[in-house]
């Protein structure tokens, strides 16, 4: 009796066996994960939409950042045929709101450091008019634009709820990390305590806080040719293999659809990386 059927039969029914217990897996275990990975981005987006000052919904945000790494990893997969790169943008997408987060507390803390110059002498103004360090704070909220109105703001009610003024300078240190922050604060908490001329005290620091912003901005004009370079130099590798995607795809085949191919995308993502972190650490200067 020929049983050469007897193979194929026996392959199709364990490739089928282990579909059925993958898909029992995903049925069994995605849910839960889903339900971990929105619980944690919730908790996040609070968190950062809290120190923004922003009014965000975070279960609106979790379905547009899901709704958004599905239809463009589904889409990165479409485009290119590649479950690779189709992982690749999948982990992209998801470290977006990260990125989005990171970008926009920079800007703020930066705008935040661009603001205080003005806002310490106009405090020094409101003291040598006889109002006190609160009613000068009080006086700054009133006038100032955002994001500074906003942590000033957050100071003054503390201080209304019954928090000591230093311990509420001190959070505002704590929520706005920069080294120029802090020097202010503390500048403000010495002469407060001390009893001293904090009118003179903050339009001298006043003066070193815009000289150092000064400064900050030429060293970043200086330096804006190398972190270009660093971005011209790391994007030429993968402009180039799109080009030769295109002009030479039977070439290229092998680069997205085989083992060695991936190790070698692999080593040119790490390269590209460390590459563009060591120009962009050399052409960093801290002030």
């Amino acid at each position: 009796m020929n049983a050469d059927w007897l193979i194929p039969v026996l392959v199709a029914l364990t490739a089928a066996a282990a579909a059925a217990a993958a898909a029992w897996l995903v049925i069994q275990h995605a849910p839960k994960a889903i339900d971990a990975y929105e619980n944690r981005f919730t908790r996040l987006t609070q968190s950062h939409t809290r120190d923004l000052f922003l009014s965000l919904d975070p279960k609106a945000a979790f379905g547009i950042n899901l709704f958004a790494m599905i239809a463009g990893t589904l889409a990165v997969w479409l485009i290119t045929d590649s479950v690779l790169l189709a992982m690749l943008g999948l982990v992209l997408l998801a470290s977006m709101p990260r990125i989005i987060y990171a970008r926009m507390r920079a800007a703020r803390l930066k705008k935040f450091d661009q603001q205080l110059p003005d806002s310490l002498m106009m405090i020094a103004g409101g003291l040598r008019a006889g109002l006190s360090l609160t009613g000068a704070l009080h006086h700054l909220v009133e006038e100032a634009p955002a994001p500074l109105r906003q942590e000033m703001g957050l100071v003054l009610r503390e201080n209304r709820l019954g928090m000591p003024l230093d311990s509420a300078l001190t959070n505002l240190a704590r929520r706005v990390p920069t080294t120029t922050t802090i020097l202010v604060v503390s500048a403000m908490r010495v002469a407060n305590e001390t009893g001293g001329g904090l009118a003179e005290t903050l339009e001298r620091t006043s003066n070193t806080v815009r000289r150092k912003l000064q400064m900050e901005e030429k060293i970043d004009a200086l330096t804006s040719q190398g972190k270009l370079q660093a971005w011209v130099v790391g994007s030429m590798p993968i402009a180039l293999m799109l080009v030769l995607n295109e002009i030479e795809p039977e070439g290229m085949h092998g680069l997205w659809h085989s083992t060695p191919g991936w190790i070698a995308l692999a080593v040119i993502v790490v390269l590209e990386v460390v590459g563009v972190m060591l120009i962009r650490r050399i052409t960093t200067i801290d002030v």
